[in-house]
């Protein structure tokens, strides 16, 4: 019960931090949405170093790096991560708080999707009930927006392809993260660098303070990723499955209650729709989950004699 208790801890200290991201990402501002990112790979990849060496997992580092099929899809990881966080904060510090937590409440469809394309998974039948439902809403969204809602179609796909991959290689948080921000980190500095020549970098030109925050941008990175770690490893993933709606949930509401974006009629219209999918999925996943765990224990009770 104390694993578990901390677990579920760790899974709601992880997905509050990421909901609070809304809040902390136009802190950075002046800096680019391009800046923020590259600051963000540079600093994490710092931190982590750093977390490493304290927690003596260097060997594990080397184990991936020599491993050449975890490296290529590493690689393919840190692509689909940059790209992920480069336009959350572009959707965050533009104005779109709203449509980035519609992202993350339809990335859990998308990975079921993404489940039948890459691994021919049968999608069971209230699967496919909650995958039409979830497509209903994008159509009434984009009849709101007056636009397909971009922002979060590709957030929700391009964290629904990293799920894909860091599932097909098997690295611990904090070693894993350190490959990817490493095999992106040369263009990061490079970016950097044509920004501080051109005289648009603002780490040396917006003060102390300013610096001082794009530099919380590494630990802000890996903190959540590793509680989200911890929590994996503690509680079943059925929870983490639950618990995974805290983060829209804030980012919606630091949206509306915050940042007063707006809500029209057609647009809570389509959330409330995206809300009746997760319900359909959220139950099909409980009840499946049950019934593997009765299934498990029936097979592990003695045979009668």
């Amino acid at each position: 019960m104390d694993e578990r208790r901390a677990g579920v801890a760790s899974g709601l200290a992880a997905y509050g931090l990421w909901g609070l991201f809304p809040l902390y990402f136009p802190l950075l501002e002046p800096a680019g949405g391009v800046e923020i990112v590259a600051h963000r790979v540079v600093w994490s990849l710092l931190f982590v170093a750093v977390l490493l060496t304290a927690l003596r997992a260097w060997p594990q580092v080397r184990a991936t790096v020599a491993d050449r099929r975890a490296l290529l899809v590493l690689s393919g990881a840190a692509v689909l991560i940059a790209a992920n966080w480069l336009v959350f904060v572009y959707g965050v510090n533009s104005g779109h708080v709203v449509e980035t937590s519609l992202g993350y409440f339809i990335n859990p469809l998308v990975s079921v999707l993404l489940g039948v394309v890459v691994f021919a998974e049968r999608l069971r039948r209230l699967q496919w009930v909650a995958v039409g439902i979830a497509a209903v809403a994008v159509g009434v969204l984009t009849v709101d927006y007056g636009r397909p809602p971009w922002i979060a179609l590709t957030l929700a796909v391009t964290f629904g392809l990293y799920g894909l991959m860091k599932k097909l290689v098997r690295v611990a948080a904090a070693p894993g993260l350190f490959v990817e921000t490493a095999l992106v980190v040369v263009p990061a500095v490079a970016v950097l660098a044509v920004l501080h020549v051109r005289g648009e970098g603002t780490a040396g030109s917006a003060g102390t303070g300013h610096l001082l925050l794009l530099l919380s941008s590494g630990v802000a990175t890996a903190v959540p990723l590793l509680l989200f770690a911890g929590a994996t490893r503690r509680i079943p993933l059925s929870t983490v499955g639950l618990l995974q709606y805290v983060t829209p949930l804030m980012q919606l509401a630091i949206g509306v209650f915050v940042y007063a974006e707006p809500m029209p009629p057609a647009r809570l219209a389509g959330f409330v729709i995206v809300w009746v999918a997760l319900a359909v999925f959220t139950v099909d996943s409980l009840r499946s989950a049950r019934a593997g765990a009765r299934r498990r224990t029936a097979e592990a009770a003695p045979a009668p004699v």
